[in-house]
């Protein structure tokens, strides 16, 4: 079930004094100063309705899914770049030389499809005739990287399929008398603080409090959700670590570096995987949703573009 949205109102466009725009969520209408512009739907929302889970999108994940699949026709995986520009030895056996250098150029034999330096780059100096011919690079990078490319889209396919399934879970349980957004927010995070684990000694002013889910799919955790807190100045990989620990799901994401093992942190209200670098106090706030996930890949970009007005 999607929100209704309202046409975008003419004043916005006509009164050149009227600072901000009017969110376009039916019963909001609220008039934001940083409005927000949604690059699934096209419409403009206030800071409460700006994710596409807020207001109810009604073509939530098209805007990440277009970017995705831009992203993955047009990454080259370095079969664009020029063979002879590659440093490598020559192919002569008797020859050590790295070629494809500023000071060394590479030659390329079309007989052989072998590259070879200035010395030995005549057929009867690298003894042409005996040879193997070489496979041409591009087939070669197509095979080395094609099952990398099919496992992105299967990943990333995976994860929207879950987000679809999950939008009915991830509303608040707000009051059902008619309240204003941020009233309802602040009666969430009340009732968040009241339940939520962390370090007692951490302060009070340094506390982001979260619900934490584990993806049962693809973590087999042994408790499936959480209310915890966590620092400001912690970054994301630790509070993954944390998260994972209180919840009993497994972590090995330093035993090896496969991605189908990797524990990701997915953002809820951001609709993005979190890297691990970044710091909790700036890409999250009280009353969010973090998710555990296996196997989706590294961080992908945003939902919703802040930048857009």
């Amino acid at each position: 079930m999607t929100s209704t949205i309202t046409a975008k109102s003419s004043t916005d466009e006509i009164d050149p004094t009227l600072i901000g725009t009017h969110c376009q969520l039916e019963y909001c209408n609220r008039l934001d100063f940083l409005p927000f512009h949604c690059e699934s739907c096209r419409h403009t929302f206030c800071l409460d309705h700006r994710s596409e889970t807020a207001h109810k999108c009604s073509k939530a994940g098209e805007w990440a899914a277009r970017r995705r699949e831009e992203n993955l026709k047009t990454q080259s995986l370095g079969i664009k770049k020029n063979m002879q520009d590659v440093e490598r030895c020559c192919a002569s056996s008797i020859c050590k030389t790295i070629i494809g250098t500023s000071l060394s150029i590479s030659v390329h034999c079309a007989s052989c499809n072998q590259y070879y330096c200035l010395k030995h780059r005549l057929k009867d100096e690298h003894d042409c005739s005996n040879q193997k011919v070489s496979t041409s690079r591009a087939t070669a990078y197509s095979s080395i990287f094609g099952n990398q490319t099919e496992q992105a889209k299967t990943a990333f396919s995976k994860l929207k399929a879950w987000g679809s399934a999950q939008k009915a879970n991830v509303n608040r349980s707000l009051p059902k008398q008619r309240v204003s957004p941020t009233a309802a927010r602040m009666i969430v995070i009340n009732n968040l603080k009241k339940t939520a684990k962390g370090d007692d000694k951490l302060p009070s002013e340094k506390r982001v409090y979260l619900h934490v889910e584990a993806e049962s799919a693809t973590t087999c955790s042994k408790l499936p959700s959480g209310a915890f807190f966590y620092s400001t100045d912690w970054v994301i990989g630790r509070v993954l670590d944390a998260a994972a620990k209180a919840l009993q799901v497994q972590n090995v994401n330093n035993e090896g570096d496969k991605e189908k093992m990797k524990l990701r942190v997915f953002h809820i209200e951001k609709g993005r995987i979190l890297d691990f670098s970044e710091k909790v106090g700036s890409v999250l706030t009280n009353g969010d949703t973090i998710v555990l996930l296996r196997g989706v890949g590294p961080s992908v970009i945003d939902l919703i573009d802040l930048t857009s007005t």
